[in-house]
């Protein structure tokens, strides 16, 4: 299903149940989780399982897939990619650079965020935004869709420029219709000759009980202020 959202150059897969064993991961992967619970090993394992077939998708061999900094994972030399699980589904995508110069993917249930969370991620336009598209489309919830959108924008962000984002650092906006959404990074430029774009656009889906969202940056569009 993640597949949708992403142009042609990534390859994206995804499960909606645990199909990996433990003896599936690397011995470094398996240090990971070692005192996880049952829940977290399933999770991480298929996750894995799944980024292992996005790589061999572009015809690279398999690797183990290990968190850097700040708990990004970490991909081959030439590759970039992206990672998400929820409840019932787990997910990779993954692409060459340098056709691909970011990427991020997210999944969320398509259930409410408990209360107070929509306050404290969204900004003022934001909640207007996302209140009135609960009002006219209540089958989506957009306050859910809103976290996971911005997950993917601090998924794509982090790993692009080494810079962190919090919630305030993104503007974003839906497209009702279309299954488009674009954010406004407010966050100041990284240092760098050629700073990223400023306006991410990506593409989100509601379907089989799930909100899957994602951005894909195209070294093409890169270099260019939007």
């Amino acid at each position: 299903m993640i597949e949708r959202l992403m142009p042609p150059g990534v390859c994206a897969v995804d499960t909606f149940e645990d199909v990996a064993e433990p003896g599936d991961l690397y011995p470094a992967e398996t240090a990971l989780i070692a005192h996880a619970v049952d829940t977290r090993r399933r999770e991480f394992t298929t996750a894995r399982w799944c980024a292992r077939r996005a790589l061999t998708g572009l015809g690279e061999p398999a690797a183990p897939i290990l968190p850097g900094r700040h708990g990004a994972p970490g991909w081959p030399a030439g590759v970039l990619g992206s990672i998400t699980h929820c409840a019932g589904f787990r997910a990779a995508a993954a692409a060459r650079t340098p056709a691909v110069a970011a990427l991020g993917i997210d999944a969320e249930p398509n259930a409410p965020v408990p209360e107070g969370v929509l306050e404290s991620i969204a900004l003022p336009g934001e909640l207007r935004h996302v209140r009135e598209l609960l009002r006219v489309a209540p089958e989506v919830r957009w306050d859910r869709l809103l976290f996971s959108a911005k997950e993917a924008v601090y998924k794509t962000w982090y790993p692009w420029t080494g810079q962190r984002l919090d919630f305030e650092d993104a503007a974003l906006s839906f497209e009702r219709n279309d299954g488009s959404f674009t954010a406004h990074v407010r966050a100041p430029s990284p240092s760098s000759a050629h700073p990223p774009v400023r306006r991410l656009d990506g593409r989100w889906l509601a379907e089989r009980g799930l909100l899957l969202s994602a951005i894909t940056v195209t070294t093409a569009a890169a270099p260019r202020e939007r």
